[in-house]
């Protein structure tokens, strides 16, 4: 009972820890896997230097502007190719994947829905993004091939009733027409990105705007650590003279939520721990008083106070090797059978089953701390057994 005590509470220490994580890992990786690390864009907005500024009589002056208004401009990048060119030549980079966004109308008949366009290299959007993964119907591959397709978010689709093979009409700001061919629908698991978002190849965007081969609007940078994003947006940001937000920026809010998920799986991990070594310590605890005549009498007969500890010294840690190994089965195979549990969302097309991580530092974590907690749970009453005067025990029995 002793050994099964250690089984049940470290072997569920290791099936809530691997099950949480695996949560935590699901919910992180749905919004980093898609999130450039860097991400490059022209913003829209006034002048951080205004022409009284410039005039060197005002230079001792306190000067106080209101209502300032955006500087005309555009949105597309100057010269994005070569920054483009020169942003893959550092060793930090894994891929830059420039893109053509604008609003558009989708028209089907008598229906106009209002939503964005995304022109993306294809190839390399794939690569460096899980495009593919939600792609419910139809293939990122055939995007690639036709300059003319579209691959259309699931909840227009659904509100223009259409499907793959389908034409749909998009329609720029500037009144531009382009009739494309539906060869995929995307289902992302957000519902404003799928009743809005759709993506073409780039030079279909391009085109749809009136726009030459190197319009680009925004330039999307994945490295090889997360770490270097922030040194790198700000390098990218002095040396190009443009917006850069580092994927920390960008998602302050959601590690905010990932480090209280964390803390929460610390701190429900550490208390079933606590409970276990509690647990393994009352039995033995109670064990070893209920033989206080059997003490007795191995003393008595010539047992040295040593002798009778190290009995149950050896006792306690045999428990804890059999819990210990019995804990491993049990949260293996607990987590294995949440591992294989059905857990289909139509909002997640990616997920099949539960996630689970098996990391291997959650078992023997359970494993070290089952032979320390039965050492410790045993040591403390096999010293109280070892000073033990039999004549105090044996007296009026």
């Amino acid at each position: 009972m002793a050994a099964l005590g250690v089984t049940f509470g470290i072997g569920m220490f290791i099936t809530l820890s691997t099950f949480m994580t695996g949560l935590n890992g699901l919910l992180d990786s749905l919004t980093m896997d898609r999130t450039p690390h860097i991400h490059l864009y022209k913003e829209v907005g006034p002048s951080v230097r205004q022409p009284l500024d410039l005039r060197p009589e005002n230079e001792d002056d306190l000067l106080v502007i209101h209502s300032i208004k955006p500087k005309p401009q555009q949105n597309r990048i100057a010269a994005a190719s070569s920054m483009i060119r020169s942003i893959r030549s550092y060793s930090e980079v894994r891929g830059v994947s420039p893109q053509v966004i604008s609003q558009v109308f989708y028209s089907a008949g008598a229906t106009d829905l209002n939503g964005v366009v995304a022109g993306i290299d294809v190839a390399e959007e794939a690569r460096l993004f899980p495009l593919a993964d939600y792609v419910v119907e139809g293939s990122t591959q055939a995007l690639e091939r036709d300059d003319n397709a579209i691959i259309l978010g699931a909840g227009i689709a659904k509100k223009l009733s259409m499907g793959v093979d389908d034409r749909v009409q998009l329609v720029s700001p500037g009144g531009n027409r382009l009739s494309l061919k539906i060869v995929g629908l995307y289902r992302s698991g957000m519902a404003e990105i799928d009743d809005s978002q759709s993506y073409v190849n780039i030079g279909a965007a391009r085109r749809l705007l009136g726009e030459s081969s190197g319009y680009v609007t925004a330039i999307n940078v994945k490295l090889f650590d997360i770490k270097n994003a922030l040194p790198l947006a700000e390098h990218f940001a002095r040396l190009y003279n443009i917006k850069a937000v580092d994927i920390g920026t960008a998602n302050a809010q959601f590690d905010t939520g990932t480090s209280i998920r964390n803390l929460i799986t610390y701190v429900v991990s550490i208390t079933l721990l606590l409970v276990a070594g509690f647990g393994i310590y009352n039995i033995l605890n109670m064990f070893i008083r209920e033989k206080m005549n059997d003490i007795a009498i191995l003393k008595a007969t010539g047992f040295s106070g040593k002798e009778v500890k190290t009995i149950f010294m050896i006792q306690a840690m045999v428990i804890g090797i059999f819990g210990g190994v019995s804990e491993l089965l049990l949260g293996w195979a607990l987590s294995s059978l949440i591992d294989h549990a059905p857990f289909e969302m139509e909002a997640l097309p990616t997920i099949t089953t539960y996630p689970v991580n098996f990391d291997p530092l959650y078992f023997i974590t359970g494993f070290v701390f089952a032979l320390v907690a039965s050492f410790f749970a045993g040591y403390l009453p096999a010293n109280k057994a070892m000073k033990m005067d039999p004549v105090d025990v044996l007296r009026g029995q």
